[in-house]
Parts: C-alpha cells; sequence; structure tokens
C-alpha cells in the first residue's frame, strides 16, 4: 500500500490559515496536520520527528508548510528545518506567510505582465511606490521589484519609523536596495506619487491610502495595482477585476490591476507550488524567489 501524501503545517500563530489548508488539499495532499504557536527553537526537532518516521521513500510524500505573519520569522522556521534534515531522510519546504510571499510574487509579475503590454516596457530604472510595505505583502513586493532593477520606496502611513525600519530589513537581509518614504499626511503621499512610475497598495484591507484626488498628481504613473478585496478600494478606480483597465491619473496612460486579478496569479502560484513538492523526486525549498518564476512564467 503506498504511503499518503502528508504535509505538516508550522506557524507561530494560534492557528494556521484556512486558506492554506483548502489550498494544500486541492493541490493533492491526503492528510494535513497543525502545529500552531511554535517557535523558532522547536522548528527542527518537528521537522525530524517529520523525516524519521517514514522512511526515505516515505519522506517524497512528505511535506512542511511554513505560515505565520512574519516573513522574517517565516525565513528563519524554513532555513531552521532545512539545516535539521538529514538525508536521505529529507522533506520538501514551503515557506509562505499570510501568503505574502505568493501574493506578492503575483502582484509584482502581474505589474510586469501590464508594463509590457500597455508601455513596452520592464520594471528596470522606474520609481516604484509600495504603499503599505511595512507589511509582509509589501516587504516581500519590494524585495522582488527591487531584484527586478527598480528603484523601489518603502511607504508607510502611519510612522515613517516602521518605513525606515522595513528598508533596512528588505535591505540588509535579502540584498535588495530600497528606500523609506514618509506618508503618513496627504502632502507627503502626494510629493511622492508625483515622481512615480508605479504604485503597488498592499495596506490593511478596507483602507482607502490613495484618493483620485491624489491620482491627479502622478503625472508620470503607468501602472497601479491594489491587493485590498475589501471594500473600499486601496486605490480609488482601481476595481476587483480590472486588469490593465484604464485609470484616471495625472500621467493620461495608468492602468489599474485589482485585487481579484492580483488573486488568480496568487492561487495559481501556490496551487503550482504545493503540486511541485508532491512531485519532487528531491527536496524543494521554497519561498518568495520560486513563487516569483512561477508567477512569471504564468502570466506569460
Amino acid at each position: 500500500m503506498e504511503k499518503l501524501y502528508l504535509l505538516h503545517m508550522i506557524t507561530p500563530t494560534p492557528n494556521v490559515s484556512p486558506f492554506d489548508v483548502n489550498m494544500a488539499y486541492d493541490a493533492g495532499y491526503n492528510a494535513v496536520a497543525a502545529y500552531t504557536n511554535i517557535t523558532l527553537d522547536q522548528v527542527a526537532a518537528l521537522t525530524q520527528d517529520a523525516i524519521f518516521s517514514r522512511g526515505p521513500s516515505g519522506v517524497k510524500r512528505t511535506g512542511i508548510f511554513i505560515g505565520g505573519r512574519e516573513i522574517g520569522m517565516a525565513a528563519d522556521m524554513l532555513d531552521a528545518a532545512r539545516l535539521a534534515m538529514v538525508p536521505p531522510f529529507e522533506v520538501s519546504v514551503f515557506a509562505d506567510p499570510s501568503g505574502a510571499f505568493t501574493t506578492a510574487a503575483a502582484t509584482v509579475a502581474a505589474v510586469e505582465r501590464q508594463l509590457k503590454r500597455a508601455h513596452r516596457c520592464t520594471l528596470e530604472g522606474l520609481e516604484v511606490l509600495v504603499l503599505g510595505g511595512t507589511g509582509p505583502v509589501g516587504t516581500a513586493a519590494a524585495v522582488l521589484a527591487s531584484g527586478a532593477g527598480a528603484k523601489v520606496k518603502i511607504a508607510s502611513h502611519s510612522s515613517a519609523n516602521r518605513a525606515r525600519m522595513s528598508s533596512q530589513v528588505a535591505n540588509a537581509r535579502y540584498g535588495a536596495t530600497t528606500e523609506p518614504v514618509d506618508a503618513s499626511s496627504e502632502d507627503n503621499k502626494s510629493a511622492a506619487i508625483a515622481r512615480m512610475d508605479v504604485v503597488m497598495s498592499s495596506a490593511k484591507a478596507g483602507v482607502q491610502i490613495l484618493s483620485q484626488q491624489l491620482l491627479k498628481q502622478a503625472v508620470r504613473l503607468l501602472v497601479a495595482a491594489d491587493i485590498n478585496a475589501v471594500p473600499p478600494a486601496g486605490i480609488e478606480g482601481v476595481n476587483l477585476m480590472d486588469d490593465g483597465v484604464p485609470l484616471a491619473a495625472g500621467s493620461g496612460k495608468a492602468v489599474g490591476i485589482g485585487a481579484l486579478a492580483i488573486g488568480d496569479i496568487k492561487y495559481q502560484v501556490q496551487h503550482g507550488l504545493f503540486e511541485a513538492m508532491l512531485q519532487a523526486e528531491k527536496p524543494l525549498y521554497l519561498d518568495f524567489r520560486e513563487a516569483f518564476a512561477l508567477a512569471r512564467k504564468y502570466v506569460s
């Protein structure tokens, strides 16, 4: 009898995400086990409990998923799991805290697609503003956009200090080149958006962070992407299903990308990475880099 496909979901938070559980089952896992309120120092022992009980053939049907809220903690947990492996007892590990890695990958890939379609250019050399950039999705998106050659500004609408700290983490930990922006006032946002070619909004759900009045100041804007699916829109005038729809902005040439258009890509990417774990002959270690590569492949 063949062994079942088992996924062990580890999170430092009180519960695992129901979204992630659904995705794992839909991708083909037979059973999912949740481990909550896990600290970093517990990851190695949990990993070795998972790998030694199934034998070298069984580990191919075993996976570990790391959730949570913080991308730094998720990265640390992924590293801890990798270091705990004892080949040939080694399983695939996928980190996607709060869906941040797959959502960020989908957002940046969707922006790249619209830059190519509508403006015949790439992110290389463009000025990019990440609103709500201090959260997990925003920080991951900033890292990816920087890696694609953009000049990235991380903005916080609540605290200039938070923007500075997130920028420092993105640069020091992930080799990005980002700068902080204070977006805590309408005047500050107006000044920032006037210089931007691309805006990505990953602010808290249900909070409008960019009004049409501010969009009038966006005299260079090419693409605006909004991940907020809860009314009101994070960027006024960007609808949920928009994918390259003209957007009223000062540039006269901007297009918008809505949350469900991004969500469709995110779904395909997360599903695809779970399937890759199931099919892999050798263990995989998956984070925002692999998510972005798959998102780019999907949108092309």
